[in-house]
């Protein structure tokens, strides 16, 4: 499960950012100071960092910094300084992306998200016969590629990040839905029962990747 630190000096807005990422399925560790967010990106293992740029005890500028010289874990600047000069300063220092506030803390999620897969951009297997590149909206079943709609695709994508875990209809629709359309929870199963048909056709395969566990939700099922 990708950890991220969150640098911020707004106990509401860490915690907000905090509780919108652990739903997402991220774990996160919180500070509101710059020399101890130095420090724990030294001693601990981030998959990505938020950082504020006006913190008590530093700037997050000269953090961003002194981060380069050692790591390249993805860093996303979060601020209300929001003239041109201080962005294209922000990017240079390093910086992966750059968040102007007030913003949406879903859109925060979503642009988390696109910075990981940026940073890890080699197709993720997920078992014996299926691939997924996100990058590229694709599934592969061997060297066979799969028809999938974008939002097939992306629950696929969703289910295989944690194989074995077991999503509810809610969480899913969150991952999927992220513009809070109104949809009935059994547009899900609908999804669920096109997409495992299409992975069995194109698997020639007995094997149901997609398992479901009654009153609760779907996972994926590894061979």
């Amino acid at each position: 499960m990708s950890r991220i630190l969150i640098v911020e000096d707004e106990p509401r807005l860490s915690q907000l950012l905090a509780d919108y990422l652990q739903h997402a399925h991220y774990q996160t560790v919180q500070t509101d100071s710059a020399r101890q967010a130095m420090a724990l990106a030294r001693e601990e293992d981030f998959q990505a960092i938020l950082l504020d740029l006006m913190l008590p005890d530093g700037d997050g500028m000269e953090v961003c910094k002194t981060l380069r010289q050692y790591s390249d874990v993805p860093i996303m600047m979060i601020t209300a300084r929001v003239d041109e000069v201080d962005r294209l300063l922000g990017l240079e220092l390093g910086a992966d992306d750059y968040i102007c506030k007030p913003f949406s803390p879903r859109e925060v999620v979503a642009r988390v998200k696109a910075v990981l897969r940026r940073a890890n951009p080699a197709p993720a297997d997920n078992g014996p016969g299926l691939t997924l590149d996100e990058e590229r909206y694709e599934a592969v079943m061997g060297s066979r590629r799969v028809a999938l709609t974008a939002i097939e695709f992306s629950l696929l994508a969703t289910l295989a990040r944690h194989p074995g875990h077991i999503w509810s209809r809610d969480q899913l629709m969150d991952e999927i839905y992220q513009d809070h359309r109104v949809v009935s929870d059994r547009t899900i199963d609908s999804h669920i029962r096109k997409l495992r048909r299409k992975l069995s056709e194109e698997g020639h395969s007995d094997h149901d990747w997609i398992g479901s566990v009654y009153g609760v939700g779907y996972r994926l099922e590894q061979p």
